[in-house]
C-alpha cells in the first residue's frame, strides 16, 4: 500500500544538503556509511508504516484510563511500541559501549520523522525515554549509569520529565516539592507534579523519572532546584519494591491521547525515594540538556506532522475530480482534479514550504548536535557550535509548531467537508499537533527566551554568529550565476537587514530601562527571525536542487526550487512587516488594563 512518506524527501535532506555522509570520515562514525544509514532509513519506514500507522486512528478514540492507580492504555498501543524497541531505535544514537548502535543524531531524527508523521503520541513514550538517557550519560554518576542508563538504552525502562505543578506551571521558580536527605544518601521527595508525559504504563519493567524539586534551605527561585532520578519502582529481581510516586489524576486531551498525561503524587502513602543528579541546586542546569532536546524535538514532531497532512492533501488532491476551469463553459465536460485549481496550488504549495523549511531547520539542529559530539570525542572547542544551537532552539521549537499547524489546516481546507471527518486522517492529525506550540514551553517563552536571554542578553554574540552562516549561503547563492538563487539571495539579504535594525531598536529600549516594553515585542521578533531562519533553509536547499536539474529526477528538484520561491513571494515579505511593526514601539498590548479586556 503507498503511503504518505516519500523518503526522497528525507534523503535530500541528509545527502544533498547536510552532506551527512561526510561524518564517517570522522572516527566518531567511521564503522557506518550511506549504505548503512539508508538501510536503518528504511527499517524506519517499514516499522512505521506497519506498526505506527495503521493504529493511530484507533489510538486516537481511546482516552487512557486510570483504574486502581495504574494507567491503563489501549492494547494496540504497546506492539508498535515493542517494535520500536526490538529494533534498537531507542539506543540508535548512544555509543556501541552502552549498547547502541552509535548514528549520527541527524540519521536518527530522519528515523524520528518518519515515525512521528505516522503516529506521533505513539512515538512519545520512546522519545521521552532517549532524551531521559541523555541527561544521565552526561550528568549522572557512573553508578546512575550502570544502575540506570543501559536498561533505558535497551528499553526494558522508560523516562519522564517532571517539571511543572499545578500551581506552578511554566514558572519553574516557584515549585514546592521537597526533596530531603536521608541517612543513606538517597532523598525522600514529597510533593506534586502536573502535565507529566508518560507518567505510567506497563509498557516497560520500570519508569525513570527524572523530577525537579528543592532541598531544605536552598536558596530562592530556580536557583535552589536540584534534580533527582525517581523510579517508579526500587531495586530488581526479588528485592524489586513500588517507589511512592503514583498517578492520582489524568489530563485528557483535545488530541495527542496516546500519550498519557498525568498528576503526580510524590510521597502522598509512603517514602518516595530518589537520587540526586550531579550537584544539589544545579538541577535546571541540568535539566535544560533534556528540555533542549525536547524542544527540536517538539519542532521535529510538529514538522512531522505538517509532511504527513501535507501529502495526505496532496493524495488527495490528485485523486479528487471537482469543478472545471473558470475559462469552461461547457457542463458536459469532465471535471478536473482539484489539484488543477490555482487556490488548490496555493495551498499545497504553501504546506510544502511550511513543512519542508521546518524539517530541514530541526535536521540542520541535529547536524549540529553531530558537530559538537564529534568535537568532544576529539577533545576540541564546541563554544561556536554551543552559541548557535543555543539560539536556534527556541526557533526550531516554535516555528514549526506555529506553521505546520496552519500547514495541518490548510491540509483539511484541501479535502473540504471530508477533511473535517474523521473518515480521513488531518482532522486528527490537527489536533495531535495543537499541542506543540504549547509543550515544552509555550511559544510566548520560546519567544521571550529568543530575544531576552538569546539576542540581547548576551549582546548579539549568538545572532552575529547566525548571520554569518547565512551570509555564507548567500554568497554560495550569488556565486552560481542562477539568476533564480541570486535573487533570492538579495531577497533574504534584504531579511537579515531588517532582522539587525529590528534588534538594535529593541536593544536601545532596554538600555533606556524600557525592558518590558521591549520584551513585549517578543513573539513578533520570534516570527520575524524564524521566518529569516527557514528563508535560509530554503535558499540551502535551493542551492543544491539547483544541481539536480536536468536529471532523470527533475521535477524532484524543480519542485523545490518553485516551493523556495513560493515561500520567498509570500513569507519573506511578512519580515519587513514584522519589523516595521515592532519598530513601531505600539505599546497597545503593553497598556492594555485588564479592565479593557
Amino acid at each position: 500500500m503507498e503511503t504518505h512518506i516519500r523518503l526522497k524527501d528525507f534523503q535530500f535532506f541528509l545527502y544533498d544538503v547536510l552532506k551527512v555522509e561526510e561524518l564517517c570520515k570522522k572516527s566518531l562514525y567511521e564503522n557506518h556509511s550511506k549504505e548503512v544509514f539508508d538501510e536503518i532509513i528504511e527499517v524506519a519506514k517499514k516499522i512505521a508504516e506497519e506498526k505506527f500507522e495503521p493504529v493511530a486512528a484507533a489510538l486516537d478514540t481511546f482516552d487512557p484510563q486510570l483504574k486502581d492507580g495504574e494507567v491503563i492504555l489501549h492494547p494496540d498501543l504497546k506492539p508498535a511500541v515493542d517494535a520500536f524497541v526490538e529494533a534498537g531505535f531507542i539506543g540508535s544514537a548512544f555509543p556501541e559501549e552502552w549498547g547502541g548502535m552509535g548514528l549520527p543524531y541527524s540519521v536518527y531524527t530522519a528515523c524520528g520523522a518518519i515515525f512521528s508523521s505516522c503516529n506521533l503520541p505513539a512515538i512519545g513514550y520512546p522519545f521521552l525515554t532517549i532524551a531521559a538517557a541523555n541527561l544521565i550519560s552526561v550528568h549522572g554518576s557512573q553508578e546512575q549509569k550502570d544502575t540506570f542508563l543501559r536498561p533505558m538504552i535497551e528499553g526494558r525502562y522508560f523516562g519522564t520529565m517532571c517539571l511543572s505543578e499545578p500551581q506552578a506551571g511554566s514558572s519553574l521558580s516557584d515549585i514546592t516539592t521537597m526533596a530531603t536527605l536521608k541517612d543513606d544518601g538517597t532523598y525522600s521527595l514529597k510533593g506534586g507534579k502536573m502535565w507529566i508525559s508518560a507518567a505510567d504504563h506497563q509498557m516497560s519493567e520500570n519508569i525513570i523519572h527524572l523530577v525537579l524539586a528543592k532541598t531544605p534551605g536552598a536558596p530562592a527561585g530556580v536557583k535552589g532546584i536540584s534534580l533527582f532520578i525517581v523510579p517508579k519502582f526500587l531495586g530488581e529481581g526479588e528485592s524489586k519494591k513500588r517507589n511512592d510516586i503514583k498517578v492520582v489524576g489524568l489530563n485528557h486531551k483535545m488530541g495527542y491521547r496516546a500519550t498519557v498525561n498525568s498528576v503526580l503524587a510524590l510521597g502522598d502513602e509512603g517514602e518516595c525515594t530518589g537520587f540526586l543528579v550531579g550537584e544539589q541546586h544545579k538541577g535546571l542546569l541540568y535539566m535544560f540538556h533534556m528540555m533542549n532536546e525536547a524542544r527540536i524535538g517538539v519542532g521535529m514532531g510538529a514538522a512531522a506532522c505538517g509532511y504527513a497532512g501535507y501529502r495526505y492533501s496532496l493524495k488527495y488532491a490528485k485523486e479528487r475530480p471537482q469543478g472545471r476551469a473558470p475559462q469552461n463553459k461547457n457542463p458536459s465536460d469532465p471535471q478536473l482534479m482539484i489539484i488543477e485549481h490555482a487556490d488548490v496550488k496555493r495551498m499545497l504549495l504553501a504546506q510544502k514550504a511550511y513543512t519542508e523549511g521546518a524539517l530541514m531547520l530541526t535536521f540542520y539542529c541535529a547536524r549540529l548536535y553531530d558537530l559538537q559530539q564529534i568535537a568532544h570525542h576529539d577533545k576540541k572547542e564546541t563554544k561556536e557550535i554551543d552559541i548557535l544551537l543555543d539560539i536556534l532552539t527556541p526557533v526550531a521549537k516554535a516555528w514549526p509548531s506555529d506553521y505546520c499547524l496552519e500547514a495541518n489546516s490548510l491540509a483539511i481546507q484541501v479535502l473540504g467537508g471530508y477533511g473535517y471527518t474523521r473518515d480521513y486522517p488531518v482532522e486528527r492529525i490537527y489536533r495531535d499537533n495543537r499541542l506543540n506550540p504549547i509543550h515544552e514551553g509555550t511559544n510566548g517563552i520560546q519567544g521571550l527566551d529568543l530575544l531576552g536571554r538569546k539576542v540581547l542578553g548576551d549582546r548579539g554574540k549568538g545572532l552575529k554568529l547566525l548571520s554569518e552562516k547565512i551570509i555564507e549561503t548567500i554568497k554560495e547563492a550569488e556565486s552560481s550565476k542562477d539568476k533564480t538563487l541570486i535573487g533570492l539571495a538579495k531577497e533574504l539579504k534584504t531579511s537579515l537587514q531588517y532582522v539587525d535594525e529590528t534588534t538594535k531598536a529593541l536593544g536601545f529600549l532596554a538600555l533606556k530601562g524600557k525592558v518590558n516594553l521591549s520584551l513585549s515585542h517578543s513573539t513578533p521578533y520570534l516570527h520575524l527571525l524564524g521566518h529569516t531562519v527557514v528563508a535560509w533553509m530554503w535558499l540551502l536547499q535551493a542551492n543544491e536542487a539547483v544541481k539536480g536539474t536536468g536529471n532523470k529526477e527533475d521535477s524532484f528538484y524543480k519542485g523545490k526550487i518553485k516551493t523556495a520561491q513560493f515561500f520567498y513571494a509570500w513569507e519573506v515579505p511578512k519580515i519587513k512587516m514584522w519589523g516595521e511593526a515592532i519598530r513601531s514601539g505600539d505599546k497597545t498590548a503593553l497598556e492594555t488594563t485588564p479592565d479593557l479586556l
